[in-house]
């Protein structure tokens, strides 16, 4: 049986997969065009885009606008496929980001890390782009949907669901992340009801810790209407980190995967290296912060600068560098291209109803 399509609003999507955002240079142009062309949703994370521009440490600001800029214009010109930007709340230059993806007409923008209470402001009434928020319980879809229907009278386009398996910075307390209340499978049905409060037609996209076809399956029969997979897309030709970033998930074993406290005060799913041991063991220390990007950085007491340390992982510099990944990435045998993956989790999907 085919995968049904996504449709969010009068956006049509041809496979109800989207390619998670990977900041700091992981998830750009090349990866996000790749996907889109596949059918799904391809995203460029916006978070620390510019950290390959000349100033990018002296004129943060405007090096990261030129860069999502580009980035938005290069992927534009590879693809005619769904495309979307993923813009964290905490990020200090939040506004900027935004202003830059309407401008560019960008199709769908992603936003989480912090709740996007204000996002439709910078939209000045426009329905375009599509706004989804992504958020880890009930409550908080419904805290913005109640507060997007007073201020700006709409709702938003869809909802991103993300569980305690997803990479990098997880909107949990370290308790929670492997209690069973919290797993993703209990988050969508709770996220479903309370949209469908709202209005029942708004699309949830169930993500983190989502692997194979079968997966996929389980998500759509619970009533998701799309998944979102961020590790698969890192172990792929057309992914933007450096080969080393890749080989890394790779090499992976399952005791690999650890949990950090970030910079920013939340936990982190990382793949353990020798940067982590040397951080672990209070070997590290910034003089300095060279960007002020994230909003409630500890960067006085940190061990480290995490966009310095996610921005060495994506250029290859892996003893110094911080490797944010799922859950599952131990499970990574290869390197394969987009269009190769994407046969594979639709064979997958397709075998389920013939098991």
């Amino acid at each position: 049986m085919a995968l049904p399509r996504l449709v969010i609003g009068d956006l049509t999507i041809p496979i109800p997969i989207i390619q998670g955002g990977m900041g700091i240079g992981v998830s750009l142009a090349g990866l996000a065009s790749a996907v889109a062309d596949a059918g799904g949703v391809g995203v460029i994370s916006a978070a620390g885009i510019g950290g390959e521009e000349s100033d990018f440490k002296s004129n943060y600001i405007t090096a990261n606008s030129r860069a999502l800029r580009r980035e938005i214009r290069e992927a534009r010109g590879r693809t005619s496929g769904v495309l979307g930007v993923n813009i964290m709340v905490a990020l200090t230059n939040y506004a900027d980001l935004v202003q830059v993806s309407v401008e560019e007409g960008i199709d769908i923008i992603f936003s989480g890390a912090g709740l996007p209470l204000d996002l439709p402001r910078h939209l000045a009434g426009k329905t375009s782009p599509k706004l989804v928020p992504i958020v880890s319980s009930g409550r908080a879809a419904t805290v913005i949907c109640k507060k997007w229907r007073s201020r700006f009278d709409r709702l938003p386009d869809a909802f991103v669901v993300e569980g305690p398996m997803a990479g990098g910075h997880l909107g949990f307390k370290p308790d929670q992340i492997a209690n069973e209340n919290f797993r993703l499978e209990r988050l969508v049905p709770e996220v479903i009801t309370a949209v469908a409060a709202f209005d029942p037609s708004i699309p949830i996209i169930a993500a983190g810790g989502i692997y194979t076809g079968a997966d996929i399956r389980k998500y759509l029969d619970m009533g998701a209407k799309a998944v979102q997979m961020g590790t698969r897309f890192v172990a792929t030709h057309e992914c933007d980190a450096a080969p080393a970033f890749k080989q890394a998930y790779v090499d992976a074993k399952k005791e690999d995967m650890h949990i950090i406290k970030s910079p920013v005060g939340l936990p982190g799913r990382v793949i353990r290296n020798t940067f982590i041991d040397k951080v672990e063991d209070g070997k590290r220390c910034p003089f300095s912060c060279p960007f002020h990007c994230l909003r409630g950085c500890e960067y006085t007491s940190s061990p480290f600068c995490i966009t310095l340390a996610l921005l060495n992982a994506k250029r290859g510099n892996m003893d110094n560098g911080l490797i944010f990944a799922g859950e599952n990435a131990w499970r990574v045998t290869g390197i394969v291209s987009v269009a190769e993956l994407f046969a594979e989790l639709i064979n997958d999907y397709d075998a389920t109803f013939h098991a």
